[in-house]
């Protein structure tokens, strides 16, 4: 066996330097199967995508795709515009209710006549009061503005005014559904400036 001259100069025996190559070589042996494995899963992959595609047709899928999404965005829109439409309606509409049965006079039973409050989210709206009778029913109509009646209330109709004034109220979902949404179209304005710029 030739001694060089440098490895003596060194002191490391070639046998060393033999192993460390040899098992050098074994590990970049590896890690060729493995990158040959991964690069085969992404051809097959790349195969099954292209399968009957030219780059002219993939290209036309990739417009109808696009297409697709600007139909999508463009519904979306319109249908924040008709729920924004809806809500700001829901406003102005009787959500609350309160109503008491009783008996209006001793002689019936029953619970027959009844006192019905129906007021919007302000608490503005009316209350009827229907009195029925063994001679007839007598129906009355007081409007109330701000949870208040300018007409003086009986005790039935006065109940029925308060069990609506503290009946939960269903539109506090709709001011956080409101809330999200502004706080979406102004993440979207935001971008929009971005791509302008």
């Amino acid at each position: 066996m030739v001694n060089s001259p440098l490895l003596e100069l060194l002191g490391i025996d070639p046998a060393i330097i033999f192993g460390v190559l040899l098992l050098l070589i074994i590990i970049l042996l590896i890690m060729l199967i493995v990158a040959m494995v991964k690069i085969g899963n992404t051809n097959r992959r790349l195969d099954s995508f292209m399968r009957g595609k030219d780059a002219e047709s993939l290209e036309e899928t990739m417009v109808e795709i696009i297409a697709e999404l600007e139909r999508l965005n463009a519904s979306d829109i319109q249908k924040r515009r008709d729920i924004k439409r809806i809500n700001d309606n829901l406003m102005i509409t009787y959500q609350k209710q309160g109503i008491v049965k009783y008996d209006a006079f001793n002689e019936m039973g029953g619970k027959l006549s009844f006192a019905l409050a129906l007021l919007d989210k302000n608490n503005n709206g009316f209350i009827i009061n229907s009195m029925h009778s063994r001679e007839g029913c007598y129906t009355y109509i007081k409007e109330i503005v701000k949870g208040e009646s300018y007409i003086l209330l009986g005790e039935e109709e006065r109940q029925a005014l308060e069990k609506a004034i503290d009946e939960e109220d269903l539109m506090e979902d709709l001011k956080e559904f409101k809330k999200l949404d502004e706080k979406k179209d102004r993440i979207r304005g935001g971008k929009a400036k971005e791509k302008e710029e």
